[in-house]
């Protein structure tokens, strides 16, 4: 199929892409309200180190520093999947609510994230109020800290520890990339949506529109009168 023919079947059903991107847009205005400010959102970051003590034996040479490290790095790996849970949001929701802070454990999931950068455990709290991020990341901090071996008893409980690196600051942040993106992304997908309809209504709908169309089903034509 030509460029050419592409364009005709626009031409023809361009009322379908326009129509749908208008409604789409009409509706988003309607639930989205772009004009109105949104409510900010705070965010505070910390950082954790865990680790193994290494065993000592007086008067022998082992290669426990080497397992220590990678037991840290294996912890790592653990506990930034352990704060992520609904075991760990149980216990900081506990500790929150013994400090008169009423905080669902599911809140306390969905407004921490946690990443990794060598050897090193990031937890990141979000919510919008800058007091209550403040809580809730001191009762994460409290739970790392001085609850860890009660989520992994065997490896923790004698000989491990979790240790606070980095306390940073509750600071707002803007609206997401994808708050930004949103309106403009429906549009663009509905705009797709109706090209697609378009097309799809073109293939459906058995009809003769051009010479080109009789000349393919076999039909000579005599003559042929222009729009214009």
């Amino acid at each position: 199929m030509e460029l050419h023919t592409y364009f005709r079947i626009l031409k023809r059903w361009w009322w379908i892409p326009i129509g749908l991107t208008a409604l789409t847009l009409v509706f988003s205005l309607i639930t989205l309200k772009p004009w109105q400010p949104r409510p900010p959102t705070y965010v505070m970051g910390m950082s954790f180190s865990v680790g193994v003590k290494p065993q000592q034996l007086p008067d022998q040479f082992t290669y426990d520093g080497y397992y220590t490290a990678l037991s840290s790095e294996y912890l790592i790996d653990d506990f930034s999947e352990i704060v992520k849970g609904s075991e760990f949001a149980a216990a900081v929701s506990q500790r929150l609510a013994d400090e008169g802070i009423q905080v669902a454990p599911g809140q306390i999931q969905g407004s921490t994230q946690t990443g990794k950068l060598h050897r090193i455990l990031n937890v990141t709290i979000y919510d919008g109020d800058p007091k209550r991020v403040a809580k809730i990341a001191d009762a994460v901090a409290a739970t790392m800290t001085e609850d860890a071996d009660q989520f992994m008893p065997r490896l923790l409980e004698d000989q491990g520890a979790v240790y606070i690196v980095n306390r940073g600051a509750v600071v707002p942040i803007g609206p997401s990339l994808k708050q930004r993106l949103d309106l403009p992304l429906r549009l663009v997908l509905a705009l797709l949506a109706g090209i697609g309809l378009a097309f799809l209504l073109e293939y459906l709908m058995p009809r003769v529109q051009t010479r080109k169309d009789m000349e393919a089903l076999g039909v000579p034509v005599l003559a042929e009168i222009p729009r214009k």
